[in-house]
């Protein structure tokens, strides 16, 4: 397993080494062992599965209770994947990064608790698993705006149209609005 630092503290980005042949291929997604001498040494309470078209865009979810760290990844497609820092003593507080994570690749992001996570569907559809720290909190999740100019993440749209959201993402908080977190 390769493990690529980012410019946000905390979040990498994970390569796992793919072992393939005309039969197919093999990886492995996780190991306690190799993934706590790569640093990422949390219990993970939950798995999440996603399937979603091209061009929706899901996020930017946060929990203000029980703030999950999430391990990302792509088991079938293609999506853009986003993290954006929102712990207030974080010199990149309001900072996101992006990566696109692909079924080819195997690429995989730790987004540790603290930061505001969400993607955009680039194939035709996507199948997105994910891994969590923390149980869902209902109700304290909250959704920060996919287009908020202050955090300008640069989503890479296609053919110009607009992402498909759910209603709650439609009604996402400006940063200045987000509660940050003390993590």
């Amino acid at each position: 397993m390769d493990l690529e630092p980012t410019p946000l503290k905390g979040v990498v980005l994970l390569k796992p080494k793919i072992f393939g042949d005309s039969r197919g291929f093999f990886l492995e997604s996780w190991n306690r062992r190799v993934f706590a001498e790569l640093g990422i040494s949390e219990d993970f309470v939950q798995d999440n599965h996603s399937r979603s078209r091209q061009g929706i865009l899901r996020g930017l979810h946060f929990q203000t209770e029980q703030p999950q760290g999430k391990l990302v990844r792509v088991t079938s497609g293609a999506v853009f994947d986003v993290a954006v820092d929102l712990r207030s003593d974080s010199p990149t507080c309001g900072q996101w990064v992006g990566y696109t994570l692909t079924e080819e690749g195997g690429e995989m992001l730790w987004v540790p608790p603290g930061f505001a996570h969400g993607f955009y569907v680039l194939s035709e559809s996507a199948d997105f698993l994910y891994k969590c720290t923390e149980y869902y909190h209902p109700q304290s999740e909250l959704t920060l705006a996919w287009d908020d100019p202050q955090v300008g993440i640069d989503w890479p749209i296609l053919d110009g149209q607009p992402p498909l959201l759910s209603e709650k993402d439609q009604s996402g908080l400006a940063y200045t609005e987000v509660p940050k977190f003390r993590v």
